[in-house]
């Protein structure tokens, strides 16, 4: 232990027995022998008080000193040099202060040499054998056996072993000739002297010594003693030492060899639990050390013996057999090595160093035990115990009076009138009392003796208090030596005696009272030893005993910690930085800061402390118009440490508990919610929410209070903490409760006359618990709450209230209410008389007691109470007025008796696990100022170490953050980040690359906003747009990965893309990752490393330095780590409004781009946006639904807005097209909307278009052979269909269209009902195209006339369906319509292979029908529509147009003709039934004549004119053979028969002849027959109509 100051100066003590516990005797004159407690030599008496209990005896020959005031100058500080090194010491000093002090000794040996004198002292170290009244074993008298040291788990038996005798005869040997060589050591010693070597004359004899002959007698019997030697009875072979050591005849060597003797004996371990009589012996041993005497005959063989005498005391406690100590022995062994402690002040430096060392293991040895003992029942049945803890309470109280009123009287010569703890028991206790007291100190040594031993380290903090020295006066005036060596006793006690100390009631009452009201008080001192030592004992305290200490908790954050913090206060720079380490300290606890908040920021008693101390660390980050500091970095290793527990609490297994919102429905009285369960989680989480509801509520009302009352309380009735008609106790409680409410409006409102206000009054009185407290401590804490008004009558009725709840809980010794209210009036009126400067003649002592005189129910109150009082208020003002200003309050004493009366009521103290059940509500209040207090602190940091403190807590914030899904603070540290990377600064810089590379803090700025954007981008909103500049940034200093606008497909196929822009390679990307283009300019981490080191240009170039290239390889790094592409590659984990809000940033860059200018770069960039966009839209394919409004939006404005071909153009096609193409699998609900995006391309401009048809058309082929299958609906094919039939006309694209209407068309793969009739008008288009070769024109009729198949097929499945298959069969037979259709348009095509191969084709079809199950009528419209159309068309063109243009037209004529007769033919049986029938014979006669009479070239045909009669004469055979043409009846007329003839005689007037020779011929002069009017009336109507016809298709 480093001490820190001398104890001052020592003086030899009076000769005593061993009787005192903790109480030096002291003797002030020869002869005459003294006991003084200890106690009462710290507060310092003025002389010593004579024993009556010594029984005489002979006076020693030596001179003998006690303790008096001035031997206890250490208290104020030791006149004398104390040669004590102490802490930051320079060593030359304590050389110089040595050299003093060895020149000193020489002067004074030298002195009295010259005097020829030898001047001896004699040391005594005991105390009085009897138990008197100045004995401190009174003070535990009742005490009743509150536990002993258990011996089976403190300390060990030693089993004797069994050995053989030849082994044991040689140990037994061993020891013997041990124990003889010390008795020679011990007489050789006493030899050199002439008193001892000398025989002294007694009659006619000369007799020995007896300590010579006693040493002589144990020589002559230790080698006889056949026995082991645990069977030995110690006290055989140690009395002879221990008389030595007792003799007041023996000089300092010799009892320094008896001592190293006695030390030996103990350390060998002979004496142990098996040893006979051993208890004996460890008695014996210190009654004679505790009392040694000897003669002084130099000041260095005097510390020796000190020395020696502190190791036998140490080595007895540490000694197997100290478990037989009893209580007594154990503090007459502190108490001796504390009064050679003190005497150390004026000796040696190691004496002083070997005393405080050896105290320090006493003290560490005995608390030791502690956790070992058994926790008793009180033998006494528990009524013992109550004089006790009474005794202690009013000693406790009597402590806090005399504080309180200024202390007690130092120059007072009366003992009684000593604050001492003895006094007061010794005086309340009986005889019996006295007696049992008397037996526990005589059990084995436990609790007892270390409930003595704290009480009195505690009362050496009180020594300033007594002496009327403040702890934080002056440094220089108050030795700090005293408090921190008991402090570090104390700390050493509650360390090693941990949560036991709990177990027992009276020494965990020390702590919660005495102790911590001193810690309180040096917790302000003004030596930051002092400080930094009341931190630890707290912080122990806190780690041990918290669940007992909330209020003193609060009361030492809020009146130490943080009053030290404030500047104002006029605290060292030492001081407040060392309350900031214990700060930083207690913040590393990752409980703490929880606790603070869940047992006092959520508990409407209590102080904000969380909130108050995350402020202060904030706060105390900042540096403010000065350079970083220690301080600046200390504050914020606590923020951050307390960020870094809520982030080490978050683990995949702890709930997220979503915080839901706290509403009263109804009125429920505040004060008087309750927890039902503190130890289960679910019930007290909800408990302290609802606790912080209402006190921010509360907080709220008090504003509007201030403002308003009316309007606060109204606030208040509206949130349901008051009820809708007010009541006196609601209102009160608001009052009480409420913290932040200006004292003077509730001063006024409780002092008004209103009827309402004055039953406030008094229930606000009777919130006060005024239980056994002095009437002007109560009265202090009663005006503390607001501000006494200023008029009498207020003051009255305040006062009445205040009197009548005083009187009903502390009447003592007032009579009446009326007492109290006239005495508290007085005091009212001293105070004033006392404080007012204006008033200039003050109140006497005696004029208070007159004034005060038959008050009391006639009679007067007691003289000695009435000046207690005076002297309260005089030294102490009652303040009527609030304080000026917000501050953290002082602990004044009246304010602590108020807190340890709190304590004993207030809720439990709730301790918090791992989990992070409130860290969303704390880390929400925190957050803010932490980012502000991160980020001012790296922008001016300058070291690295500082650089990556800052970073841990950045990524501690973003995890707490995500995790707590609080987007908004993400999104303000991603802010804050992104401007530390100097990406988004307009770069002035000529090589920025190299800049970045150079600048550490924006490199490490830049990785730790990619960081947070991979890990929890989830939970980023409106930050992506930073990020997003950052990226755009790298993008145009060509540093990103070439891959970062890739998506998931890429990784397995390599598409080239023309529109890929920029390639950016860097090393990690350039080995797996082919070029797909040539860049527009040489960009990527590789790009720019190559210019650099490129020297074989155009221009000549300086070659870069070794400077730049680390640089940009520092660049690469970076970059390398920030895994960019990873945001994008990774997106589809994203959830869903982060994701959209990414999708958004994209566009929102792309169109801000596009808006501000169009240069190259910034058209780039807009590319390198839709690249990005278009690649999570494709690793969102899942999630398509969220994006694609926003994606399809972006690329219309786009293709809308271009005119003339361009990149941005061009990426937006084709990622389009890419979308489709990627989707569609995965999304076949969406195939519509997807198909339908495809639109735009149709709407693109004539030159962007005509630009990127090839393209465009292969992009729309590799749609369709990927995804045919995926499309279902109309819509759709009619998008693809209407692209495609665009190509059939572009030189470049046509190929690659008829390429995919192959694909869909070829054996019907993948024709549909829904896509049939537009891939037929698609096909036709090829067709009719002129581009390509014929041939594909003859391929693309062959799609055509090979989707008859299809039909068959469809018709026979619609068949087989059985209901609803007529419906389906009428589209079938209209598509087949719609088929024969386009074969008729293009039959007239130019090209006489595509017309022909269309006519024959065109008869495949409608002959190959039969499994379409066309009605009659759909042959009925296919002759008038296709055939007859198409025969007309045909005529038409033969004769109208140029041979040139059309050639070849008699051959298509003649197979156009062929074609209506193979099919009329084909199709006679079934349509002959008919009625209709006899008008389409004649529309094919009526064809056949036409073409009979028709030109070709000008002249008529001779084929036609071979080939018409031919036809028509096969026609009528089988109209014949089949019974169809026959003549019926010649009545009415045939009408068939006779229009049959009529149109054939003008063919071939010789054909009916032939065919029909028994028939006559017709009459040609009556050509027309009349239609017989039974006819119906469809015969007489035109077959069908072609535009009714198409518009039913």
């Amino acid at each position: 232990m480093a001490l820190m100051a001398s104890f001052g100066k020592g003086v030899p003590l009076g000769r005593g027995g061993e009787g005192g516990v903790l109480n030096p005797a002291v003797s002030p004159h020869p002869g005459t022998h003294t006991q003084i407690d200890l106690c009462s030599q710290v507060v310092g008496l003025k002389e010593a008080v004579p024993h009556k209990g010594y029984s005489g005896g002979r006076a020693p020959r030596k001179e003998i000193y006690f303790w008096s005031k001035q031997a206890l100058g250490f208290i104020a500080g030791p006149s004398g040099p104390a040669c004590l090194p102490q802490e930051g010491k320079d060593p030359e000093e304590e050389e110089s202060c040595q050299g003093e002090e060895d020149e000193k000794k020489k002067k004074k040996k030298k002195s009295g040499r010259k005097n020829g004198m030898r001047k001896t002292k004699e040391k005594e170290l005991g105390c009085s054998g009897d138990n008197s009244r100045g004995n401190i074993l009174d003070r535990v008298a009742t005490i009743p056996k509150m536990g002993r040291l258990r011996l089976q788990s403190g300390i060990k038996v030693i089993e004797e072993e069994v050995v053989d005798d030849c082994e044991g005869a040689s140990n037994r040997a061993a020891l013997a000739c041990m124990i003889n060589s010390e008795v020679g050591a011990v007489l050789a010693v006493m030899r050199r002297n002439v008193r001892w070597s000398g025989r002294y004359l007694g009659g006619d004899e000369h007799v020995e010594h007896s300590l010579i002959q006693s040493l002589k007698a144990l020589r002559r019997q230790i080698f006889s003693w056949e026995r082991q030697w645990h069977a030995v009875n110690p006290t055989l072979y140690l009395e002879p030492f221990l008389d030595v050591i007792r003799s007041d005849e023996t000089g300092a060597p010799i009892t320094g060899v008896a001592l190293s003797s006695v030390y030996k004996i103990l350390t060998i371990d002979i004496l142990d639990l098996n040893t006979v009589n051993v208890e004996n012996a460890m008695h014996l041993i210190v009654e004679a050390v505790t009392s040694c005497r000897f003669e002084v005959i130099d000041p260095a063989s005097e510390e020796v013996v000190l020395m020696k005498i502190l190791q036998v005391l140490l080595a007895c406690i540490k000694s197997k057999a100290s478990a037989l100590l009893n209580n007594q022995h154990v503090c007459t062994i502190v108490n001796t090595c504390f009064r050679v402690v003190h005497q150390a002040g004026t000796k040696g430096e190691l004496l002083q160093r070997f005393s405080r060392h050896t105290m320090h293991e006493l003290v560490r040895c005995i608390f030791s035990h502690l956790p070992d003992i058994e926790e008793k029942p009180l033998a006494t049945g528990g009524g013992a115990l109550k004089p006790e803890i009474g005794g202690l309470d009013k000693d406790h109280a009597l402590h806090a009076k005399k504080m309180e009123n200024g202390g007690g009287n130092i120059g007072d010569d009366d003992p009684q009138h000593v604050d001492s703890p003895v006094a007061t028991l010794v005086d309340q206790n009986t005889v019996a009392d006295v007696a049992n007291g008397s037996q526990v100190m005589s059990e084995p040594y436990g609790v007892p003796c270390m409930v003595e031993i704290f009480h009195f380290l505690c009362s050496l903090l009180n020594i300033a208090e007594h002496i009327g020295i403040s702890p934080n006066a002056n440094p220089i005036a108050f030795d700090e030596d005293v408090p921190l060596f008991a402090l570090k006793l104390i700390n050493s006690a509650i360390e090693l005696g941990g949560p036991s100390i709990q177990k027992h009631p009276k020494l965990f009452a020390l702590i919660q009272d005495e102790l911590f009201r001193n810690l309180m008080q040096f917790g302000l001192s003004m030596s930051p030893l002092i400080v930094s030592m009341v931190c630890s004992i707290v912080l122990n305290l806190y780690h041990h005993l918290r669940m007992e200490l909330k209020l003193q908790l609060e009361a030492f954050f809020s009146c130490v910690i943080l009053r030290l913090a404030k500047i104002k206060h006029g605290f060292s720079y030492q001081q407040q930085e060392v309350a900031m380490e214990a700060l930083v300290d207690f913040c590393r606890q990752q409980t703490f800061m929880p606790e603070m908040y869940a047992n006092l920021d959520c508990d409407i008693t209590c102080g904000n402390v969380f909130e108050d101390l995350a402020n202060l660390l904030s706060k105390s980050a900042f540096p403010v118009n000065c350079p970083l500091s220690a301080m600046h970095i200390l504050a914020l290793d606590g923020l951050i440490a307390v960020i870094q527990g809520m982030a080490d609490r978050i683990t995949d297994a702890s709930p997220m508990s979503e915080k839901t919102p706290v509403e009263f429905e109804e009125y429920t009285p505040f004060w008087t919610v309750k927890c039902n369960n503190y130890s289960d989680p679910d019930s007290w989480v909800k408990f302290v929410r609802r606790q912080k509801y209402i006190k921010r509520k509360l907080m709220i009302g008090a504003d509007h209070f201030n403002r308003d009352p009316k309007k606060g309380l109204e606030f208040l009735q509206g949130t349901h903490l008051l009820p809708e008609k007010l009541d006196p106790q609601s209102v009160a409680c608001f009052f009480r409760y409420t913290s932040g409410l200006d004292k003077n409006l509730v001063g006024d409102f409780l002092g008004n006359h209103d009827d309402f206000c004055v039953q406030v009054l008094h229930e606000f009185a009777r919130t006060f618990d005024f239980q056994d407290m002095n009437l002007d401590t109560a009265l202090r804490l009663f005006l503390e709450t607001f501000r006494l008004p200023g008029e009498s009558q207020k003051i009255q009725r305040v006062l009445e209230a205040f009197s009548e709840r005083y009187y009903e809980q502390s009447p003592q010794i007032l009579a009446n209410k009326d007492a109290a209210l006239l005495l508290s009036y007085s005091l009212i009126m001293l105070n004033t008389d006392q404080h007012n400067v204006q008033v200039k003649k003050k109140m006497t002592e005696e004029d208070f007691i007159k004034n005060n005189r038959h008050i009391n129910g006639g009679n007067d109150l007691p003289r000695e109470f009435l000046c207690e009082l005076y002297h309260s208020i005089c030294k102490n003002e009652i303040k009527t007025t609030p304080d000026s200003g917000a501050g953290f309050p002082e602990m004044t004493p009246s304010r602590w008796i108020d807190l340890m009366c709190k304590s004993k009521k207030t809720s439990q103290y709730i301790v918090y696990d791992s989990r992070p059940f409130l860290d969303r509500e704390m880390f929400a209040i925190m957050s803010g100022p932490t980012i502000a207090a991160i980020s001012v602190v790296f922008d001016y940091a300058e070291q690295e170490e500082v650089f990556h403190t800052c970073i841990d807590g950045f990524m501690a914030v973003a995890k707490v953050s995500a995790c707590h899904h609080l987007e908004d603070v993400l999104d303000d540290l991603v802010v804050s980040l992104c401007k530390f990377t100097t990406l988004l600064n307009a770069s002035s810089v000529e090589e920025p690359v190299t800049a970045f590379g150079d600048d550490m803090k924006a490199r490490m700025a830049t990785e730790t906003v990619f960081s947070i954007a991979n890990r929890y981008g989830d939970y980023i909103r409106s930050g992506w747009r930073n990020i997003l500049d950052c990226i755009l940034r790298l993008h145009k200093l060509g540093l990103l990965p070439a891959r970062v606008a890739s998506d998931a497909a890429d990784d397995s196929e390599q598409i080239p893309d023309p529109a890929q822009g920029k390639l950016a390679l860097s090393s990690q990307y350039a080995s797996n990752i082919p070029s797909m283009g040539t860049p527009r300019r040489s960009s990527g981490l590789m790009g720019r490393f190559s210019q650099l080191l490129s020297l074989d240009t155009e221009e000549p170039r300086s070659q870069p330095t070794e400077q730049q290239l680390a640089a940009h390889q520092r660049t690469l790094q970076t970059i390398q780590k920030c895994h960019i592409d990873s945001i994008f590659t990774e997106s589809k984990f994203l959830q869903a409004d982060s994701l959209l809000q990414l999708a958004q940033a994209l566009i929102w860059g792309a169109g801000r781009l596009q808006k501000v200018n169009s240069s190259p770069d910034d058209e780039d960039t807009a590319v390198f946006c839709l690249e990005l966009l278009i690649a999570i839209t494709l690793n969102n394919r899942d999630r398509i639904v969220l994006l694609w409004q926003g994606v399809y939006e972006h690329i219309a404005n786009i293709v809308q807005s271009t005119v003339m071909p361009s990149a941005l153009v061009e990426k937006a096609v084709f990622g389009l097209l890419r979308i489709c193409q990627r989707l569609l699998p995965y999304k076949e609900n969406l195939a519509d909307e997807l198909l339908r995006s495809l639109q735009l391309i149709l709407k693109l401009d004539a030159r962007v278009a005509d630009a990127y048809c090839e393209n465009i058309t292969q992009e729309v082929t590799r749609l369709v052979k990927a995804n045919a299958s995926h499309v279902k609906s109309q819509m759709g094919w009619r998008t693809i269909t209407s692209l495609l039939s665009i190509t059939a006309r572009h030189p470049e694209a046509s190929e690659v269209g008829f390429e995919a209407m192959v694909f869909i068309m070829s054996e019907g793969a993948h024709l549909s009902p829904a896509n049939y009739v537009l891939c037929l008008e698609a096909s036709r288009q090829f067709v009719e195209s002129r581009v390509g070769l014929t041939d594909r024109s003859v391929q693309a009729l062959d799609l055509m006339a090979q989707s008859v198949t299809c039909l068959a097929q469809w018709s026979q499945e619609a068949k087989e369906m059985g209901e609803g298959s007529e419906k389906i069969s009428e589209g079938i037979r209209e598509m087949w319509l719609r088929l024969v259709q386009g074969l008729r348009k293009v039959s007239v095509d130019q090209r006489e292979e595509v017309r022909n191969h269309a006519i024959s084709l065109l008869q495949r079809c409608m002959g190959g029908a039969e499994g379409i199950c066309l009605s009659p009528a759909s042959w009925l419209q296919s002759f008038d529509l296709v055939i007859f159309a198409m025969l007309d068309d045909l005529l038409e063109i033969a004769q109208g147009h140029s041979p040139k243009d059309y050639r070849n037209m008699e051959g298509t004529l003649t197979l156009a003709v062929k074609l209506m007769s193979k099919v009329f033919l084909q199709l006679l049986q079934e349509l002959s039934p008919l009625s209709s029938f006899c008008k389409l014979w004649l529309g094919v006669l009526g064809c056949m004549e036409k073409y009979m009479k028709a030109k070709v070239r000008g002249k008529k045909s001779d084929k036609l004119h071979e080939l018409i009669p031919e036809l028509v004469k096969n026609t009528l055979l089988v109209m014949k053979a089949r019974g169809i043409l026959v003549r019926r009846s010649t009545i009415g007329g045939d009408s068939l028969w006779e229009l049959t003839w009529l149109h054939v005689n003008n063919i071939n007037p010789s054909l009916q002849s032939e065919i029909f020779p028994e028939q006559p011929e017709v009459d040609p002069a009556n050509p027309v027959p009349q239609v017989s009017s039974s006819a119906p009336i469809a015969e007489t109507m035109p077959l069908a109509s072609e535009d009714g016809i198409q518009a039913g298709g």
